[in-house]
């Protein structure tokens, strides 16, 4: 009798198997995809600094200067030789008569017509200007006089133009708001006169700010020195991210802080003043602070510390467009705004004559005002009108929330340079114990409102607090003004 012959069936792999299959295939195709990704980066810098160096020039400005301030006339200013000719010099030709001092900075060319951008504070008052364009294959330097079609001291960019007699190489603007942290980015100039120059690092922080209304500065490691201001910041495709501008040193030299103006801004900048030859940027016409934690509190139906609290509105386009001081601005023009330094850029950006919507919070509601911007730098030019001066109010003083006050009188406005057109309480006298005194106010400043309401007299004040205690907040909202400069502070009513 044969032996029966049975199959016998494969068992099926489990699902905790087929799981570790497929996360051996996985980190299989990670690790391949690293290896091709390693292979695909270059090596080297140099085919990119090949790429774009034709287009990034050298600036030397001559300017004359009345009496003797440094080395001028023998070298340029940032050049390593600087302190040795400037000893020479104070040896050598006394005297305080005129001469001729230059700078050096950089630049880069944006268009095949010869349009050149730099920073302002590089052409900023020059009699003449050179652009000097980098040889290559041991080529000769190339030499051209260039005027100035336009500058913006707000964001430190000038435009240039050259005539040249064959079409310019140029680089092209990137998208600023692409760039991440970490980054590889190259910057190109003439650092300390030395001659065109890269250096390579990273993307170290975005959207810095440092001292100027408008900022949004790349910060990279990428090493930037006197002389490569006004040259450009590349990305790795080539492209314009940032124009090198300042650096954070205790001695003059890069310690790997630099800071390039982001594309986006200069894009904008540039188009205006190739159009224009001058900026035009929205105007809402407020003054305007951040909003704290501590007005959260204080104003009804305010949620979180974002928006831009209004505390002024003279004559312009938020007046005109029914804005009242005390609003808090949560939106303009479909977004959302942050802090004042958002809303700012946002206006600055927006076109002038254009009617925009803003969103305010006002006595816990949400309104819409409909504004049509002016123009910033036409406002910036005006001189406000004189109003008549109030009557005399009767000299009075009581110590509220840990102050001292009195309602303005002739005199009082006399010793703080307060207009006469402005009513409210001066603080005579700030308790250092006080919570006032924590929150920064002191003898001088001048309250205006409380509440979001005005405040005429102590009265007033006094019945305001009684209002807000009633209504169960725990805090009041104060307008107060320094100097002119108006804050609100919100005071616990303890």
């Amino acid at each position: 009798m044969k032996p029966q012959v049975r199959a016998v069936a494969k068992p099926l792999p489990s699902t905790q198997t087929i799981r570790l299959m497929w996360l051996a295939f996985l980190a299989t195709a990670f690790l391949l995809v690293q290896a091709l990704a390693a292979q695909a980066r270059p090596e080297s810098l140099a085919p990119l600094a090949e790429q774009i160096s034709p287009s990034v020039v050298n600036i030397t400005t001559s300017t004359v200067v009345e009496g003797r301030t440094g080395p001028q006339g023998i070298v340029p200013e940032g050049s390593p030789f600087e302190d040795f000719f400037r000893e020479f010099q104070d040896r050598n030709e006394p005297g305080d008569r005129p001469r001729r001092s230059s700078a050096l900075g950089s630049g880069f060319v944006i268009s095949e017509d010869g349009y050149v951008v730099t920073n302002n504070h590089v052409i900023e008052g020059a009699d003449e200007i050179l652009i000097e364009f980098f040889p290559g294959d041991g080529q000769p330097k190339e030499k051209l006089v260039a005027k100035v079609i336009g500058t913006d001291p707000n964001t430190d960019i000038a435009l240039l133009k050259v005539e040249a007699d064959q079409p310019l190489q140029f680089v092209p603007f990137g998208d600023s708001d692409l760039s991440r942290v970490g980054d590889w980015v190259v910057a190109m100039g003439n650092p300390l006169g030395q001659g065109f120059s890269v250096s390579a690092g990273i993307v170290s922080a975005r959207n810095r700010a440092l001292s100027g209304t408008y900022d949004d500065y790349i910060q990279t490691d990428a090493a930037i020195n006197r002389g490569n201001s006004g040259g450009p910041l590349f990305n790795m495709d080539g492209q314009v991210v940032g124009v090198n501008t300042a650096i954070l040193s205790p001695n003059g030299g890069s310690i790997g802080i630099g800071f390039s103006m982001a594309s986006n801004v200069v894009t904008r900048v540039v188009d205006q003043l190739k159009e224009f030859g001058e900026t035009r940027r929205g105007w809402l016409g407020v003054r305007i602070q951040d909003v704290d934690p501590d007005m959260v509190e204080a104003i009804d139906g305010l949620e979180s510390a974002n928006g831009a609290m209004v505390t002024d509105v003279p004559e312009g386009p938020a007046k005109e467009g029914g804005m009242e001081s005390g609003d808090v601005i949560l939106s303009f023009d479909g977004q959302d705004v942050a802090d004042t330094r958002g809303l700012v850029r946002q206006v600055g950006n927006s076109p002038v004559g254009k009617a925009v919507r803003v969103v305010v919070l006002r006595n816990g509601k949400t309104e819409t005002l409909k504004i049509t911007l002016g123009r910033r730098e036409e406002a910036e030019g005006a001189v406000p009108a004189a109003a008549p001066a109030p009557e005399e109010v009767e000299p009075e003083s009581k110590e509220v929330l840990g102050m001292t006050l009195s309602p303005l009188t002739n005199e009082l406005r006399e010793q703080l340079g307060v207009d006469e057109k402005t009513v409210g309480l001066a603080v005579v006298n700030v308790d250092e114990t006080s919570e006032a005194y924590e929150k920064g106010l002191r003898a001088g400043d001048v309250i205006t409102e409380a509440g979001q309401q005005k405040v005429e007299s102590i009265s007033v004040l006094e019945t305001r607090i009684e209002d807000v205690k009633t209504a169960g907040r725990k805090s009041l909202l104060l307008l107060v003004r320094r100097a002119g400069d108006p804050r609100f502070v919100a005071l616990g009513l303890g």
